[in-house]
């Protein structure tokens, strides 16, 4: 299965990486978050980890630690705007609940 990557998401990747002027791609992650349990972590990334776990799609690379993919795995990531908001959707088939203000997540 994997990660997968929309076309907005890959676009606003790449966005970012080269304003930045550095940069591989995009670590995602889960951390002990929130009401629910657990929350997504972004970061970008300058040096891979060797036993990371690579995805890519539309000129994008996004990152993840093995001890993640039990959670993340068929994961699609999206951008979107919707107003004035704008930012990352996690489409995560994995999830069973989320918390009321969708900072946080269980599996």
């Amino acid at each position: 299965m994997g990660i997968t990557l929309t076309q907005q998401a890959a676009e606003h990747i790449q966005r970012h990486l080269e304003q930045r002027g550095k940069g591989l791609g995009l670590r995602l992650g889960v951390k002990t978050s929130g009401c629910s349990g657990l929350s997504y972590q972004l970061e970008y990334v300058d040096d891979p980890h060797a036993e990371d776990q690579v995805f890519e799609q539309h000129g994008a690379r996004v990152y993840v630690a093995p001890e993640n993919l039990q959670y993340l795995q068929g994961t699609e990531l999206d951008y979107a705007r919707e107003g004035l908001n704008e930012g990352f959707r996690f489409n995560n088939p994995n999830e069973k609940a989320a918390c009321g203000c969708g900072d946080s997540f269980t599996v």
